[in-house]
């Protein structure tokens, strides 16, 4: 990187701003030995619950963690199919995978990226019939029950959660949420007239706590938020063993804990969650102004009247991804790519039978997308550098499109 490099996400300075406290939580672990468990691990889930509105909260040892004792602790397992969307980091699809049930895919939004409503719709209704013997819904191609649903809050925006609960109810099925990159997104209900926080709407939710997330520790870490007691006990079980206490085993289970030290770096950085996110917002808003005149070359993020995004990444689509790239590259700028194939033909998943042209939205929008630089102190004079970059390559473009009219 150049001198004066522009980096895609800036872990330095928040971690620096609150060395004083972070330190101080190391040392409490020193001096009270209490690193797996106890006080700081409970007080996080207190918080956090708090936070997402929800009646509890489980931390556990990832994002991956999370969605995968959420989805057995729901009663996700063998022979079972989770629906759920190809544009998403592959965490998704091994937390289904993991519990022995099979991803199924249905395409995103054009403009969202999140899952499409009438698609799902469309699945549920042609794709899959019911039991006749208990009125389940079985996949026609697999024949799994389908047992669940999994909308991915993509970028920091909630998928059009209300319409999927709705959906769901009506196939009686659960909706697990993947809030891993929502911590503290909002979306606007329309059934209950009020806006909702990522992690409190479906039967669970699963955060990761990667240190690149708008609420980062130091290394992995995830929690699950549920408002169903029975289920947040089963996914403490499920952390620890299936230990109800120690050495006394109900059921199989994982090391999945979150460690103590964790716990404390995230309740310390939880205080300033809500000030990074809108943080986040200003800089998104300065993006959507500044870039105003690049379109329609470069496709702006679109947030719904019915979403509060907290932009945990700030993502642009345009059609020659990899130039931009380079272009912005070679001024010392740092961008990233999330995510550039989508599930339904990566390798791992080459069993489900899927081919490419299955999802061509997803598809589309993989071949185009490039996420910016977007972190809390990310400055009004970086972006202006980073646009300014982004309108010489957008300039370039349309006089080499010119050129090639004219001759």
């Amino acid at each position: 990187m150049q001198a004066h490099s522009i980096p895609f996400l800036d872990l330095v300075t928040p971690h620096r701003e609150l060395k004083e406290e972070l330190t101080a939580v190391f040392h409490h672990a020193l001096e009270t030995a209490g690193f797996i468990g106890g006080p700081m691990v409970e007080d996080f889930e207190k918080s956090f619950a708090r936070f997402c509105d929800a009646q509890h909260c489980v931390g556990v040892g990832s994002g991956t963690d999370a969605l995968r004792l959420a989805l057995m602790a729901a009663g996700v397992g063998q022979d079972d199919a989770v629906v759920t969307v190809p544009n998403t980091f592959i965490a998704t699809a091994e937390a289904v995978s993991q519990c022995g049930a099979l991803p199924r895919f249905v395409d995103v939004n054009e403009r969202t990226y999140n899952m499409d409503v009438k698609r799902l719709a469309d699945y549920l209704a042609h794709e899959c019939f019911r039991d006749d013997s208990d009125g389940k819904l079985v996949d026609k191609q697999t024949g799994r029950r389908v047992k669940a649903v999994v909308p991915v809050h993509l970028y920091g925006q909630m998928a059009d959660t209300g319409p999927i609960l709705e959906l769901a109810e009506g196939y009686n099925l659960l909706v697990i949420e993947d809030a891993c990159q929502a911590h503290g997104a909002e979306y606007f209900s329309r059934k209950d007239s009020r806006w909702k926080k990522a992690g409190s709407m479906g039967k669970a939710a699963a955060f990761s706590f990667y240190p690149g997330k708008n609420l980062g520790a130091c290394g992995e870490a995830g929690a699950v938020t549920t408002n169903d007691g029975e289920l947040a006990q089963k996914v403490r079980m499920l952390r620890d063993h299936g230990q109800a206490k120690k050495y006394y085993h109900d059921m199989e289970g994982y090391n999945g804990r979150l460690d103590a030290v964790q716990a404390g770096i995230l309740c310390v950085k939880l205080q300033h969650l809500a000030a990074w996110n809108e943080s986040r917002r200003e800089c998104a808003r300065r993006y959507q102004e500044l870039l105003g005149s690049a379109e329609p070359e470069i496709r702006l993020p679109y947030e719904p009247s019915w979403a509060k995004a907290i932009y945990h990444l700030y993502v642009v689509r345009v059609r020659n991804r990899d130039q931009l790239q380079k272009h912005l590259a070679e001024a010392g700028i740092g961008t990233g790519i999330h995510y550039p194939i989508p599930l339904h033909v990566q390798k791992a998943y080459a069993s489900l039978g899927y081919k490419a042209g299955d999802f061509p939205v997803a598809e589309r929008v993989t071949s185009e997308i490039i996420s910016l630089p977007m972190f809390p102190s990310l400055s009004a004079e970086q972006q202006v550098r980073v646009v300014g970059t982004i309108m010489s390559f957008v300039v370039e473009q349309r006089e080499q499109k010119i050129l090639s009219v004219c001759s």
